[in-house]
């Protein structure tokens, strides 16, 4: 979900316990773990950026059962720190597909779906948060 420029608007989807569609799986996903979706015009700056992955003790974390985040209630410090570059590959190779469309709006169909639906910085898509604010 974090393997693109901050502010770029996205779309991802996959699979939960509570997906019972195969219809679903086969109409959004294929035979990918997870599907990532963008706006075209993100393409030329997500295939430039890069993106720091820290790495932490685990100790003190824990699930908010939210999307797979966890948090530490305390500070800690990072083991250490990779910076990941090649974003389009980043994904690929953890098996997401990454796909390129006009418009993030024609996805509200994956609303409506059994899969799990995560919009992240929507607001900055003008579509999205035109219709959001319409609504």
């Amino acid at each position: 979900m974090y393997l693109f420029p901050r502010n770029c608007p996205r779309i991802l989807t996959w699979p939960i316990d509570g997906t019972t569609s195969l219809e679903d799986r086969e109409a959004w996903l294929s035979d990918y773990r997870a599907a990532a979706y963008i706006h075209q015009d993100w393409l030329d700056r997500l295939s430039v950026a890069s993106t720091h992955r820290y790495e932490f003790p685990t100790a003190s974390f824990e699930e908010l059962h939210d999307a797979g985040m966890w948090v530490s209630r305390v500070q800690i410090d990072p083991l250490g720190c990779d910076r990941l570059t090649d974003l389009p590959m980043q994904l690929q190779q953890r098996d997401v597909d990454l796909r390129v469309v006009d418009s993030l709006l024609s996805l509200r169909a994956l609303l409506d779906t059994t899969l799990h639906f995560s919009g992240i910085r929507l607001r900055n898509d003008p579509e999205w948060s035109g219709w959001q604010q319409g609504s």
